[in-house]
């Protein structure tokens, strides 16, 4: 094999694992919005009784039945 077959030999190599390279980032990206993590259910409901009275007096009945269950 020639010097120039194996410099064109080469190149196409090259050529070939940078479009791998390419493609293989371009799968990357579509695949971490398949691979993160999902918010847990209780994130989506969290803080949405501040400042309700109605689960404030929730949380003192609650508090004073376990101090009346000892």
């Amino acid at each position: 094999m020639t010097s120039q077959q194996l410099e064109e030999r080469s190149q196409h190599l090259e050529a070939r694992v940078a479009a791998l390279e390419t493609e293989l980032a371009q799968l990357r990206q579509v695949l971490s919005a398949f691979l993160q993590k999902p918010t847990p259910w209780w994130s989506a409901i969290s803080g949405s009784f501040e400042n309700d009275p109605t689960f404030d007096a929730a949380i003192t009945f609650g508090q004073d039945w376990r101090k009346t269950a000892d």
